[in-house]
């Protein structure tokens, strides 16, 4: 009897580890579609803010997001296929927002190589990772992705460091022979990230990404960047403050203020922008209205409702993401 119990202990304990060694496929995505309307000019003038996605009026659409991933436990491969507007301005090329394998070399180290998002800024190209659908100043002048070879380290106590070597932002081939350093320390939420190219494509970039939970329904999310490249190059901050109202509703505000700079002494062009957002659930699907007002110093990049150039834009924009 003792025998068959052995036995039977040994059945289980190597189907038991069978079952976690089972390499999992999943499949996931978003498809958001949203509808402009410009308030302080006519729709058919063409006004836009100077930002990624979102840009253009009346019915319009974002992109088809379809993520495939294969995780064996040690290693693992990501497949990110994107489709539409959103995508094409985001990817340059190829359909592929991601695509990298990545090994888990010990519990505290993982290496991965491909393409992958850009690890700078507090936005990201998905719809469904923002709280607000338009985007920022800071998100839209910043990389979009890499292409290279990161090294994650779980450092333990809540820090973490990453480092990377890579392709100029944003560049899928390398024809310049140009390459990119890149470095994020990590502390329980808040991210110090740095970014180095010697090919002038971006230059330099420090930025610093984080936010508290200052109750349990209100989260302040922060970030601020600072590029330059040959003497030139831009700054911000902005703040997102969010508020959750219910389980289905939450109201969140981002206000941000982005310039330009150089080595001269003439006063460049400022932005500062005011996004507020609602965010209603139901089921997967994520209804956003949103209402922005962009203000420029020092330039007149619109028009007002009398056709007169203009030194602000105010916009209406309703936005439907699914995600599964």
């Amino acid at each position: 009897m003792k025998k068959i119990f052995t036995l039977l202990f040994a059945s289980l304990t190597s189907l038991a580890f069978a079952q976690e060694e089972e390499p999992k496929l999943s499949i996931s995505g978003t498809v958001d579609a949203y509808y402009q309307t410009n308030l302080s000019s006519p729709d058919d003038l063409g006004d836009s803010f100077g930002t990624s996605f979102a840009d253009e009026t009346g019915f319009a659409l974002g992109m088809a997001n379809l993520v495939a991933s294969y995780d064996m436990g040690k290693t693992g491969v990501v497949a990110d296929v994107v489709f539409g507007p959103r995508g094409d301005a985001a990817v340059g090329g190829y359909n592929l927002n991601q695509l990298y394998a990545y090994w888990n070399v010990t519990e505290s180290t993982t290496l991965t190589m491909g393409r992958f998002n850009t690890y700078l800024g507090y936005e990201v190209i998905s719809p469904a990772g923002n709280f607000n659908y338009s985007t920022s100043y800071m998100f839209s002048s910043g990389p979009f992705s890499m292409v290279g070879l990161k090294a994650d380290f779980d450092l333990g106590n809540d820090f973490s460091l990453m480092l990377a070597f890579m392709n100029p932002t944003d560049v899928n081939n390398n024809t310049t022979g140009g390459y990119a350093l890149g470095a994020q320390l990590g502390y329980a939420g808040q991210y110090l990230n740095l970014y180095y190219d010697d090919d002038e494509v971006l230059g330099f970039e420090v930025d610093y990404t984080g936010g508290f939970d200052l109750s349990d329904d209100f989260f302040l999310g922060i970030n601020g960047a600072y590029q330059v490249s040959d003497d030139e190059g831009f700054y911000g901050v902005a703040l997102y403050p969010q508020y959750t109202v219910s389980d289905s509703f939450s109201l969140g505000l981002r206000g941000e203020l982005f310039g330009y700079h150089d080595d001269s002494d003439d006063d460049l062009p400022s932005v500062f922008s005011t996004t507020l957002t609602g965010s209603y659930t139901v089921e997967n699907l994520t209804i956003k209205p949103e209402i922005r007002l962009d203000s420029w110093s020092e330039v007149e990049p619109y028009f007002d409702n009398d056709s007169e150039v203009s030194d602000s834009l105010a916009a209406f924009t309703i936005a439907a993401i699914y995600s599964f």
